[in-house]
């Protein structure tokens, strides 16, 4: 197991391998279940330094987080998309699909604006590698839309009559 850690002798930030099992492992129950979470506490845990330098390795891994987060945001809202163009082929409303009408057209639209213009920015942080203002930029843009599209999602689907 990796950990970053204040070196004892310098205080800088380093990567570390542990050497020996953790003090404490607590699994915790969370909302999502596809999303398991667990504290480690270490309390004197004998440690091998693998970098030095951790708050660059840090702040490597925080961009490359930041772009597997941006793609998974841009399935889910791809995901939800496809969810909501099918609901409105099926639902019926004055005698045709809501699908039909103009204003849930837009809507649909809109959507699939938001969900292109999010993957070709997950795609671009993802095909350079990650650099950190593209990551940040592909996460911030990829978290938009998926909200948007969630929301759009479910006034669509006539959410509006349970909120």
């Amino acid at each position: 197991m990796l950990a970053f850690a204040r070196a004892a002798d310098t205080g800088r930030l380093g990567l570390f391998e542990l050497t020996a099992a953790p003090a404490r492992f607590t699994v915790r129950s969370t909302l999502d279940r596809t999303r398991p979470l667990a504290e480690l506490t270490l309390d004197r845990t004998p440690a091998r330094l693998v970098s030095p330098d951790g708050a660059a390795v840090l702040a490597r891994v925080r961009d490359l987080a930041c772009t597997a987060l941006a793609a998974e945001q841009v399935g889910a809202a791809e995901r939800a998309l496809e969810v909501t163009v099918r609901y409105a082929q099926d639902r019926v409303r004055f005698g045709r699909p809501i699908g039909s009408f103009q204003a849930v057209k837009h809507r649909l639209a809109d959507m699939r604006t938001a969900v292109d213009t999010a993957r070709a920015l997950a795609r671009a942080a993802a095909a350079a590698g990650a650099p950190p203002r593209l990551a940040a930029a592909a996460k911030s843009a990829c978290s938009q839309a998926f909200s948007y599209v969630a929301g759009e999602m479910i006034q669509l689907h006539g959410g509006i009559g349970i909120t």
